[in-house]
């Protein structure tokens, strides 16, 4: 912890706002007192596209676990360990509306660090063209994320659930987040024209799309810091991270998040990949050592300090959409998650509410903790 945290005094916003019983934030004082981020131009690389008129795709419109069936050489996917460019023909098939098979060519490569090497599938990147997918359920995709399961038996597909449970929360809290699906993919062997298995996974935009859907630009530089990014959505995403219990991100090392430069030219930071989280809970998963938490159930604050005049909006935020999260769980969705893994994963978010409950609360658990870079 930063000295000017240990030693900055209370903060007049918080004191204003924050009443006896609970904590009572005003958006717009927030807003307003925030500081401002400073502008910082796009850089000219061949990752940075410019924005354009948006057409969605039709398979983000719908929550419903879309059924395809996905084709490949799994075994040569399976071999590719290390996150290469090599793409391979691959085909998606699905039945319309109206029951007929629609069946698409495309590529797709294997992407990922830690799960790549040691999931019993590895994740996915898929490249679509608009030649095949034009009046389909993939039209307007490009390249996105498939998740799949990691391990073959156990919780594999609670945890998958869980952390797709996680995307949706973040895109109730902002729209400055990724659009997902979920599916329920079989996977057929090209080799043996035999499929394989059938599980649930999900889909995820890929960042350059979900920068066109925002009218902006990904913004791929690594170094960005608290004056950089837009602070009020960079309080969103850290407390969300808190509130999850992820530690493993770097906003400025562009580690499972990304920046999204907006039209007005404010910097956003965008959330990605969570199943190293707590609240997922994944038995693969374990804390940095360089964090003073010993398990991933364990929270650790890892915001900025230097906008922590922003923090009281956001938990505000939090507040008001609680009872919006805590309905994911008891949905459609939710209804094929475990009963007893739902309920520790609300107990969970039960404990992230109460480390906010009070003024008292939110400085010690956050401002404890927080950070000039991450």
């Amino acid at each position: 912890m930063s000295n000017s945290c240990r030693t900055a005094p209370r903060i007049a916003l918080l004191a204003a706002l924050l009443g006896a019983i609970s904590l009572a934030w005003s958006f717009e004082t927030a807003a307003a007192q925030a500081p401002k981020p400073k502008k910082v131009k796009a850089a000219k690389d061949s990752t940075d596209t410019l924005p354009k008129k948006f057409k969605p795709s039709k398979l983000f419109k719908s929550e419903a676990p879309f059924e395809m069936t996905l084709t490949g050489n799994f075994k040569k996917l399976r071999r590719e360990k290390s996150g290469t460019t090599v793409w391979h023909p691959v085909t998606v098939a699905y039945a319309d509306s109206a029951g007929k098979p629609v069946e698409i060519p495309l590529r797709a490569r294997t992407r990922g660090i830690w799960r790549l090497k040691n999931c019993d599938f590895p994740p996915l990147r898929l490249n679509f063209t608009s030649k095949t997918t034009k009046g389909t359920q993939f039209d307007d995709l490009d390249e996105p994320k498939l998740v799949s399961f990691c391990r073959s038996g156990g919780n594999g597909e609670q945890w998958l659930l869980q952390e797709y449970q996680l995307y949706r929360i973040y895109a109730l809290l902002t729209p400055i987040s990724h659009q997902t699906r979920l599916l329920r993919v079989t996977y057929m062997d090209s080799a043996t024209a035999k499929p394989e298995f059938t599980r649930l996974a999900f889909m995820v935009d890929d960042p350059r799309r979900m920068g066109e859907r925002l009218g902006g630009r990904i913004f791929a530089r690594k170094g960005a810091g608290p004056d950089d990014v837009d602070p009020a959505q960079a309080a969103t995403m850290f407390l969300f991270q808190y509130m999850i219990g992820n530690t493993d991100f770097s906003v400025s090392g562009l580690h499972n998040a990304e920046l999204v430069q907006m039209p007005n030219g404010e910097i956003s930071p965008v959330a990605y990949d969570f199943d190293f989280s707590g609240a997922v809970n994944a038995t693969y998963a374990t804390s940095d050592p360089s964090l003073r938490i010993k398990t991933v159930r364990q929270r650790q604050f890892r915001g900025y300090c230097a906008i922590k005049t922003q923090y009281p909006a956001a938990i505000a935020l939090f507040q008001a959409k609680k009872n919006e999260i805590y309905a994911l769980y008891s949905d459609a969705i939710g209804a094929l998650m475990d009963k007893g893994v739902v309920r520790e994963t609300l107990e969970y978010f039960d404990d992230f509410y109460k480390d906010v409950k009070t003024q008292k609360d939110f400085e010690r658990n956050l401002f404890g903790d927080c950070t000039q870079a991450s």
